[in-house]
This record gives structure tokens, sequence and C-alpha cells, in this order.
């Protein structure tokens, strides 16, 4: 007769919480410049305000993610066009909230050396905790409603 496996109370809470990750299309969005950052819903794109929020936050917060990370130094060209460069990051690895923006500040480095300074207003970027492809028309439209092609000042 085969022995039954024990319980393991933190990998059915890991299950638990990155299914609820998944359902509720969860990441973090940062925008530098307008010292901006919250929790999303990547797929409408709005900022998460429901009653399940803190349960979010903590499943963000509380376990490691293999993480995906959208960078995107965004910038406006002389006849106010706005544009972005963007690179998208998977890091080998899970990672905790906290030590996302460590992994990504040499691309961070790149991204801001590689664009036009006349052109650059700042840079954003959407860090998703599981292995998603974002588009750069789903990316865009997620900094167009943040307002992220505003200025400091225009804020």
């Amino acid at each position: 007769m085969s022995q039954r496996k024990r319980y393991n109370h933190k990998a059915r809470l890991a299950t638990y919480y990155r299914a609820m990750l998944r359902k509720h299309h969860v990441a973090v969005l940062d925008i530098d410049h307008l010292e901006l950052q919250t929790l999303i819903d990547w797929k409408k794109p709005a900022a998460i305000t429901s009653n399940s929020r803190l349960a979010i936050v903590e499943a963000v917060t509380e376990i490691p993610h293999r993480w995906s990370i959208y960078l995107a130094a965004l910038s406006r060209d002389q006849r106010g066009e706005a544009y972005m460069k963007s690179v998208e990051v998977a890091p080998q690895g899970n990672y905790n909230a906290e030590q996302i923006r460590d992994v990504i500040e040499a691309y961070c480095v790149e991204l801001k050396a590689a664009s036009n300074p006349n052109h650059f207003i700042g840079l954003a970027w959407i860090a998703i905790p599981a292995e998603v492809t974002l588009t750069e028309a789903q990316a865009e439209r997620v900094f167009d409603a943040f307002g992220a092609w505003r200025t400091k000042e225009a804020a």
C-alpha cells in the first residue's frame, strides 16, 4: 500500500496565490518620472481596487515568482508625438517583489542610454508575476491609461 503524501501548506498557498494572480491579470506598474507604482490589471488596463486587493498584495509579495518585465523609455519628439523604445526581459529564476528593481536596473541604464536625451521623458515598466509576453500595443494601452507620457510638472 502506498503512503499518502503529507499536506504541504506552503506549496498549497503558493498554488492558490499564483491562480489568483492569473485570474486578475495582476502586474506591477512603475512610472519613475511620475513617482507612480501600483498594482494593475494589465488586460483592462485599470488599477486594482477590489475587495481582494490585500490578498493580491500578499500574493505578489509573499512568494517568489518567475517575472516577465516590459521596460520602456518614454519619449516625445519635437512635433509632440509620443513614442517609446522598449525591451522585454524574462530573468532566469524566481524573484521576490522587492528584488525586481535590482534585477532590471542594468536594463534600465542601457535603455536610457539608447534613447534620445532631447526627447526622453522617463522610464516605465510593467512586471507580471508569470511567464507572459506583452505586445507593444498592450503596453502602450497600459501606459496611456495611467498618463505615462505626462511630465511631472503637467501632472
